[in-house]
């Protein structure tokens, strides 16, 4: 699987037509990953959004998804607006656990185990620095796959804007932006700086790209 280095929307090509769970006879369409394919920062949350879901791009096109944009408009990873669509985003990329938007609940265990291997592709061929689990789900899961941490140890709100070391990653938690306080959002950002200006890249012992 071959990355289009030009393109920023699902740059891995995975199947936008995808039936492989009843998610599918509900969504308007697939929503994959989107970004920079290069990135060392991966923000995954556990399903897109209504906004999402209209524009095929994570994290867009509602209040939780503009907050993101904010952060990562602070943090140096992205150069458009919050409300952008289609963000400019570099170094940073963001997806999901599952790829299907259901407007009236979350996806189920079987249903995120389904789509595993398009996250599992985009970890592999991204192979970031950083994983970013947006929100109470996508951190168990990415908690209970990266890490030795039994998963219930871990907690959103306590772990949110800190670092926990994986196996070939570091985690760092960030509580979804639609429930965040504005403190929550500061301390986020003040701590991924300081991250981002220390050397992180010990965690694999890679030199800079």
């Amino acid at each position: 699987m071959d990355a289009n280095q030009e393109e920023r929307s699902n740059p891995f090509n995975m199947d936008e037509a995808c039936t492989n769970c009843e998610l599918c006879e509900h969504r308007e369409r697939v929503v994959h990953g989107y970004g920079d394919v290069g990135a060392e920062f991966l923000f995954v949350g556990e399903m897109p959004s209504a906004g999402a879901d209209e524009t095929g791009v994570p994290f867009t096109d509602d209040s939780a998804g503009e907050r993101l944009q904010d952060i990562l408009g602070q943090l140096g990873l992205s150069d458009s607006a919050p409300d952008a669509t289609e963000p400019e985003l570099e170094n940073a990329f963001l997806t999901y656990l599952t790829r299907c938007h259901h407007s009236e609940r979350s996806p189920t265990d079987g249903e995120i185990m389904t789509c595993e291997p398009y996250l599992n592709a985009e970890i592999r061929m991204i192979n970031p620095e950083i994983l970013i689990p947006v929100g109470e789900r996508a951190l168990t899961e990415i908690a209970t796959e990266y890490t030795t941490k039994p998963a219930s140890e871990i907690d959103i709100a306590d772990d949110h804007a800190t670092t926990i070391r994986g196996r070939g990653f570091e985690l760092v938690p960030m509580i979804h932006p639609g429930d965040q306080t504005d403190e929550q959002t500061a301390a986020f950002v003040e701590a991924f700086l300081d991250l981002m200006g220390n050397d992180y890249r010990q965690t694999k012992g890679r030199q800079g790209r």
